[in-house]
């Protein structure tokens, strides 16, 4: 049997037909750094090991990392079906260390673009059409529920993974968010949204009860624990069929007491506010939990108290010459990252971090990147922007219309770029394919991913979800 992690997607049993593919040439790993370990090594000794407890192994299988457990499930029978033992999947959930990793979305865009020679009469024009337009229908039918890539990157060792697609998920649908390893996908037509929560590594689906207002494209907050769930959808009402206005949000709760919401609790966006659609960051400090997002021109802080149901205004630090300003969730902070771009010659241009302080109105910075790296940073930037993702002590940097990233590390407080995800290719070649794209088949989105293997709560949400394939099966 092959090596299960190798360049193209691993073969899995059907029963799990998610798994990594990996790629360790690219990072220089050695494949006979094990070569001082022989069959007649007493520290290798199977009648050793062998007599290992049943609990000890599977204690050690729960505290591998996502890559490497899914590798040990090839092992055997027993251990390819211990994350469908709930004894085991407990022990998981208690012995499992965290991984602060990311997951990063290349979308697969189809090409529909024809080109006849204007000498053709309009009979050949219309047939050709309905060929094209036929055989585009059926390479959509084909690729509907594999219109994404997935990479998933592990910041400490700098190595990238590739996951399997989602085959359940149906055409229209884009990913918006993540929360306690789970996926949040939002469909993208216009009207009340419908919601699906995915797990990448057990593939498992649950669709949520649509919403209530309808919407165009609302900025979108999540946020999991083992006993709760809150969804928060604002902005972009539908005012008419033809009219958008950021009015109001939503939100769906649901906790383990027996206390839940759907989409029933709504609150009124503050007067003027006009941000961008997108994501908003949830930070739960100090006992509360909020969600922030960015608002424009000028720029500021939108805030969303889930206990009171109320937004406010945070006004952001040197707003007048920002540039690309993101938010993101580190260590329990709300952290604002942006470049600075001030004409003042004793303010030099530079990308700066600032933390939101205990008081909640005032920031205070607590990095900026070095001028030389800047320099360079700009250099491959092009004035494109960037926006950011963070998860525990990582912050990346995502050029926007391309695959290169920067990562800063706040506990070794190191800048580093990021090795090039050897599954895309530069110049749109995705996968090693000889097809190209342009720049911004290039672009990643990239969210922080924490790799779990069972996710509690998802058993409240099966009690309220909507029946999946049965809610799609006449779309």
């Amino acid at each position: 049997m092959d090596h299960p992690f190798h360049h193209a997607p691993i073969s899995v049993p059907p029963l799990l037909p998610y798994a990594f593919a990996s790629n360790f040439h690219s990072f220089g790993a050695n494949s006979s750094s094990s070569a001082g370990y022989t069959a007649t090594d007493p520290f290798m000794d199977c009648r050793i090991w062998s007599r290992l407890p049943q609990r000890l192994v599977d204690r050690i299988i729960a505290c591998l990392p996502p890559p490497a457990m899914f590798r040990a499930r090839a092992v055997c029978k027993r251990w390819y079906a211990l994350i469908f033992s709930t004894a085991f999947l407990e022990l998981y959930l208690q012995a499992s260390p965290r991984h602060h990793w990311f997951l990063f979305f290349k979308q697969q865009r189809l090409n529909n673009n024809h080109i006849y020679r204007s000498s053709s009469s309009s009979s050949d024009v219309n047939n050709s059409n309905r060929r094209s337009t036929a055989a585009a229908d059926r390479h959509h039918h084909k690729s509907a529920t594999n219109n994404y890539e997935i990479f998933l990157f592990d910041p400490e060792n700098l190595k990238w993974y590739r996951l399997n697609p989602f085959p359940m998920i149906p055409p229209g649908f884009s990913p918006a968010s993540s929360s306690g390893g789970l996926i949040c996908w939002v469909s993208e037509g216009s009207g009340t949204k419908s919601i699906v929560l995915s797990n990448p590594l057990t593939g498992s689906l649950i669709q949520l009860p649509s919403t209530l207002r309808p919407r165009l494209c609302p900025s979108l907050g999540l946020t999991i624990t083992n006993t709760s769930i809150d969804v928060v959808l604002a902005g972009d009402d539908l005012i008419s069929p033809y009219a958008v206005k950021n009015l109001t949000s939503e939100s769906f709760h649901i906790h383990g007491n027996g206390f839940y919401s759907i989409w029933g609790t709504t609150a009124s966006l503050p007067r003027l506010c006009s941000f961008e659609s997108g994501r908003m960051v949830h930070v739960g400090a100090n006992g509360g939990s909020k969600f922030y997002c960015m608002n424009y021109s000028p720029f500021s802080v939108l805030s969303y108290d889930v206990a009171t149901n109320q937004w406010s205004k945070i006004q952001a630090p040197m707003r007048r010459f920002l540039r690309s300003p993101s938010l993101v969730e580190s260590r329990g902070r709300l952290v604002l990252v942006a470049a600075v771009e001030k004409s003042k010659l004793n303010v030099p241009r530079s990308l700066r971090l600032w933390a939101l302080q205990d008081c909640g109105t005032t920031w205070a910075e607590i990095e900026r990147m070095p001028q030389q790296l800047y320099a360079q940073f700009v250099e491959v930037e092009g004035g494109r922007g960037f926006e950011c993702v963070a998860h525990g002590e990582y912050v990346v940097m995502l050029v926007k219309g391309s695959v290169e990233a920067l990562l800063f590390d706040f506990c070794r407080k190191r800048w580093v770029w990021i090795p090039s995800c050897p599954y895309v290719m530069s110049r749109g070649c995705s996968g090693g394919s000889s097809s190209c794209g342009d720049e911004d088949d290039q672009e990643l989105h990239g969210f922080a991913y924490e790799a779990k293997v069972a996710v509690p709560i998802t058993a409240l949400l099966e009690q309220l979800a909507v029946p999946f394939m049965n809610s799609f099966s006449t779309a």
